[in-house]
């Protein structure tokens, strides 16, 4: 991959828990909340690493629930100083746990290959579940992940007809996952060309003292919304987007930059309400016309491809 990239997308009644654990123990709990009688369709797990010289120097690993996880060849993010992330399908482990059980908060033991040192290691770690649920409205969820260039990533979320903010039970929310970010490294965020974050980062989701070892944030589904333009301690990492929406718009388009050109923005999670299609690439921040046009072209081949698939 280059870039934050979508990976993959579900429509339906679904719903996504994420949540982010990090500590230079190399061993602890990282959990997921999911309502009773749900259906795991995917669990994912990624992992977030800082000073990697380059593929294979040292390999991403752990157990989750004391089994070993098989992770993909890390992900460097080129834009930046030898950070990296990698993904894991953990659907396997996390499925016959949640589907058989009594719903609320699942807890996960977690571990990481340890023998890290303060210039070489694991930052931590983020879960993210997707399920049904018959209860639930129909909604999308999308994820991307890869690296979010320091100079600049667009996503778009396009839908098929014209929304209404106001409408009842609209929602459109993005949670992100950031690695390597402590002490006011930090990163900005745009919604439909307007600032509602300069301070996305920190290491919220690390254990005890700020250190190498544990600089990871993940927008947690138990983290209240950021404000609009939070200070560094205030900003959690998941924003609701509807207060940018107008009435008319056919599109959520979102801009991530790392001025300080040191964090890893190397996940992002959309969960919006009814039937959307999710878009990502490398692409300088757009203007509302060229968008428009993007979001044209994309919608009729994503479709062709759902239809194809």
């Amino acid at each position: 991959q280059a870039s934050l990239s979508v990976f993959s997308t579900y429509t339906g009644t679904v719903g996504v828990s994420t949540a982010g654990w990090g500590s230079v123990t190399n061993t602890g709990t990282i959990t997921a909340s999911v309502p009773v009688g749900s259906t795991v369709l995917a669990a994912y797990l990624y992992q977030s690493m800082y000073n990697i010289a380059s593929v294979g120097v040292f390999a991403p690993g752990g157990t989750l629930n004391a089994l070993p996880v098989a992770y993909g060849a890390p992900v460097i993010n080129t834009s930046a100083t030898f950070l990296a992330s990698s993904r894991a399908d953990v659907t396997g482990i996390v499925k016959p746990i949640i589907d058989a059980g009594p719903g609320g908060v699942y807890s996960f033991s977690i571990t990481e290959p340890g023998g890290e040192t303060g210039s070489t290691g694991w930052d931590g770690e983020a879960l993210v579940v997707v399920y049904s649920n018959a209860s639930l409205p129909t909604s999308t969820v999308g994820i991307l992940d890869g690296f979010s260039a320091v100079g600049g990533d667009s996503s778009t979320i396009t839908f098929a007809s014209a929304l209404d903010p106001t409408a009842a039970g609209f929602f459109a929310e993005m949670r992100l996952g950031i690695g390597y970010s402590c002490c006011s490294q930090k990163s900005t965020v745009k919604v439909n060309g307007v600032t509602i974050t300069d301070n996305a980062g920190n290491n919220d989701d690390g254990l005890g003292s700020i250190s190498n070892g544990q600089l990871i944030t993940v927008g947690d589904y138990a983290d209240p919304f950021s404000a609009m333009l939070p200070s560094y301690a205030d900003d959690h990492e998941r924003y609701n987007l509807v207060p940018q929406v107008t009435l008319g718009d056919v599109a959520i388009s979102v801009f991530t930059e790392n001025p300080s050109t040191d964090d890893n923005i190397f996940l992002e999670v959309f969960h919006v309400a009814g039937e959307a299609t999710v878009v990502g690439g490398d692409v300088p921040e757009p203007s509302s016309v060229i968008l428009l046009g993007t979001i044209l072209a994309g919608l009729g081949y994503s479709r062709w491809r759902r239809k194809r698939a």
